[in-house]
């Protein structure tokens, strides 16, 4: 993980202030399965923090310090109880096992390794009470995206955001597809009008396709019950955005 891409927490969440949708469906799978949640990856708690305020017991385990500091303000404003812990993903041990396991906006992506990838769902396993599911959701990789990937550094109109401090904020990319690793190499310039490149920072996110996701999740003791290409459920098509998977002990 890029550690300098998430040291500042509330420039990120301007910057990826969480789709409405995606919320909705997270919220809804942890009304119908009910207990404690526990999210990897939790961030800034975006998806926990409302999860959490409609009476579901919350864990979120986060690697950045960072994050977790945001986190736990946001909560702690909205007077939300939530149990914080920093952690890496690939392997933990929390003590206890939870009703549903989510995994949300890409974060399974920073795991770039085959076996830290397994290595990430063997710790689900172990965390699962009887009946629990894990709840993931992955971009599906467009091959002709990955080819357009060259390294050339490009306006991302979509991307921009109001800082309270700084204005506007504009964002460039640039990025490189690494075929043999799966892996997308970026770098992210963060600029406003009176200041150029004020954050340029490294992030690397892997791709998984839809035939390697089930093997994976079956070699770390899981298997797909459900998989979704979009957030109203419709089904995994080739020209998907979405891959989302909800998952029990093999």
């Amino acid at each position: 993980m890029s550690e300098q891409f998430y040291s500042d927490a509330r420039l990120y969440d301007r910057l990826f202030p969480g789709g409405e949708q995606a919320l909705e469906f997270y919220r809804v799978e942890a009304d119908r399965q009910g207990g404690c949640v526990l999210e990897l990856g939790c961030g800034t708690g975006t998806k926990l923090i409302p999860i959490a305020s409609d009476g579901h017991p919350c864990m979120g385990l986060e690697l950045s310090p960072d994050m977790l500091t945001e986190a736990q303000r946001k909560a702690g404003e909205r007077g939300v109880e939530v149990e914080w812990v920093q952690g890496d993903m690939r392997e933990f041990d929390l003590g206890r096992t939870f009703d549903l396991v989510l995994i949300a906006a890409n974060s399974l992506l920073h795991l770039h390794e085959a076996e830290d990838l397994v290595g990430c769902f063997r710790s689900v396993r172990r965390h699962l009470a009887p009946g629990a599911q894990l709840v993931f959701d992955v971009f599906n990789p467009s091959v002709r995206m990955l080819a357009e990937a060259d390294g050339v550094r490009r306006r991302r109109d979509a991307l921009s955001f109001v800082d309270p401090d700084r204005g506007v904020v504009h964002v460039d990319v640039a990025e490189t597809y690494d075929a043999a690793a799966q892996v997308t190499r970026g770098r992210w310039y963060f600029s406003t009008d009176s200041e150029a490149d004020f954050v340029v920072a490294p992030l690397e996110i892997r791709s998984i396709f839809p035939q390697e996701l089930p093997l994976l999740l079956r070699l770390g003791g899981l298997r797909v019950v459900e998989r979704f290409g979009d957030w109203s459920r419709a089904p995994l098509t080739a020209d998907a955005a979405l891959q989302l998977y909800i998952c029990e002990p093999d």
